[in-house]
């Protein structure tokens, strides 16, 4: 009888330590377990599960919970592609900050890839004339701010190594010198003006869908350059807003005409023209600038909340000058934004009136690196009547929009809550790769950079 009532108390003994750990999580916003029970269905976990995470993605990915602000960009633009001329005075920046504070030591090395962002056969005495692990050494401390952390960049081709190979590359940061203990990855390319390509965006050329979305035709032209088989030699990859997702890939020439390659479409170079981005400025966090509710202070740090948002899926087009879903880090009141800037909870707020039951919605952008995972997943709030997020983010002003991610899909759309308009401005950038006969990687001999309205 005894131990009938003894197996009975653990029991309820276990049960409400369990209860207690899930309301505890719960209200601390723990991740681990009350994450694990609340886990939308088709929601992608991997922003939270990447802890001790030493798998490589051949992406642009964070794999330590402390790294934030990653930022990849031509030196002198901070909201430029990462993208280098080979052979030019061009340089990339990265730069990162670690809100652990601790000082570490961090190193890069670089991975060649091919168009398909798989790691191609060259070593890397191959494709970098130089050392191929190089260690971070441009670091400061945060300056006056209540969040503590370290800011690092470098900026490279560099002294100690510069690239001989065009084409794909990670960029790879790791610590203490372990390839297994990965920081964080980060997508660039390298390209030759091997060939010319002309290029134009026009309403698509299908009557149902011209009011809506946007076709992009281009010519290469490929005159003193060969190309013995365009067909099976060339891979042609197309990018609206420098997003990965959506991409167009392996495109044939619909014609091949002496040295030109025409790709004139009516569907399969055809982009959802989306509308322009919503927008927030947080470059001062001493009073409220557009599109902000509230800015308060408390002992977690400062909270900035966002005028609520309106579904525009079916709201006329309206015009104004956005950034096509970056950011930019800065601080109004400091002189150095890499340092003085603070980090804020930012929270969100979307009027909707039904919770989405085959799918999910997030917040997008390039802050996260056009990522649909659980730190931007958007939870309906019952009483409110709407999906809401928090995001920790630094001071500066930044793009989004809300997209909904369909279960089983990897493509984020943006039209159930955005709505699309084939007026919208938006960048586009067309990759041409070339694999020659004899070699054991894919060239990138030329790209084009264009915009829909200018």
């Amino acid at each position: 009888m005894l131990n009938k009532s003894s197996a009975c108390f653990n029991f309820l003994l276990f049960v409400f330590l369990f209860c207690s750990a899930i309301s505890y999580a719960q209200k601390n916003k723990k991740p681990g377990l009350w994450k694990a029970l609340n886990t939308p269905a088709g929601a992608d976990t991997t922003a939270e599960d990447y802890y001790g995470n030493a798998a490589i993605r051949y992406e642009d990915y964070v794999y330590k919970p402390g790294i934030k602000s990653v930022q990849l960009h031509e030196e002198s633009f901070e909201m430029s592609q990462p993208i280098l001329k080979m052979d030019s005075e061009e340089k990339l920046k990265l730069s990162f900050d670690d809100l652990d504070a601790g000082l570490k030591n961090y190193t890069y090395t670089f991975i060649h890839c091919s168009a398909g962002w798989e790691p191609s056969d060259l070593a890397p005495a191959e494709f970098i004339d130089g050392f191929p692990e190089n260690q971070i050494s441009d670091h400061a401390y945060s300056y006056n701010t209540i969040q503590h952390f370290i800011h690092y960049s470098f900026v490279f081709p560099n002294e100690n190594l510069r690239f001989t190979k065009s084409g794909n590359y990670i960029l790879k940061v790791i610590q203490d010198g372990k390839a297994d203990n990965i920081v964080l990855t980060r997508r660039f390319m390298v390209y030759q003006d091997k060939v010319n390509i002309t290029a134009k965006v026009t309403p698509a050329s299908i009557t149902e869908y011209r009011a809506f979305k946007q076709e992009l035709d281009f010519t290469v032209n490929h005159s003193g350059y060969v190309i013995t088989n365009p067909y099976e030699d060339l891979k042609i990859v197309m990018m609206q807003n420098n997003r990965w997702d959506n991409a167009k890939t392996n495109l044939k020439p619909l014609f091949v005409k002496d040295d030109e390659l025409v790709y004139d479409y009516d569907d399969a170079n055809v982009f959802d023209g989306g509308n322009e981005f919503r927008y927030f400025d947080m470059k001062s966090i001493r009073y409220h600038s557009e599109k902000i509710a509230d800015v308060f202070k408390d002992s977690l740090g400062y909270h900035v909340t966002l005028l609520t948002d309106e579904k525009r899926t079916f709201k006329r087009y309206s015009t104004y000058t956005d950034i096509n879903g970056n950011y930019l880090i800065k601080v109004q009141e400091g002189t150095n934004s890499e340092v003085e800037a603070e980090y804020c909870y930012v929270n969100f707020f979307l009027d909707y009136n039904a919770v989405l039951t085959d799918g999910n919605l997030y917040l997008y952008g390039s802050y996260n690196a056009w990522k649909c995972n659980q730190e931007n997943l958007m939870h309906y709030n019952q009483k409110r009547g709407g999906y809401e997020c928090t995001l920790y983010l630094k001071q500066g002003y930044y793009n989004y929009e809300y997209v909904f991610l369909k279960d089983g899909t990897t493509a984020a759309d943006q039209t159930l809550i955005e709505g699309m308009h084939y007026e919208t401005e938006n960048d586009y950038t067309i990759y041409v790769y070339h694999h020659q006969q004899g070699t054991f990687y894919d060239q990138l001999i030329g790209l084009k950079r264009l915009n829909s309205i200018k």
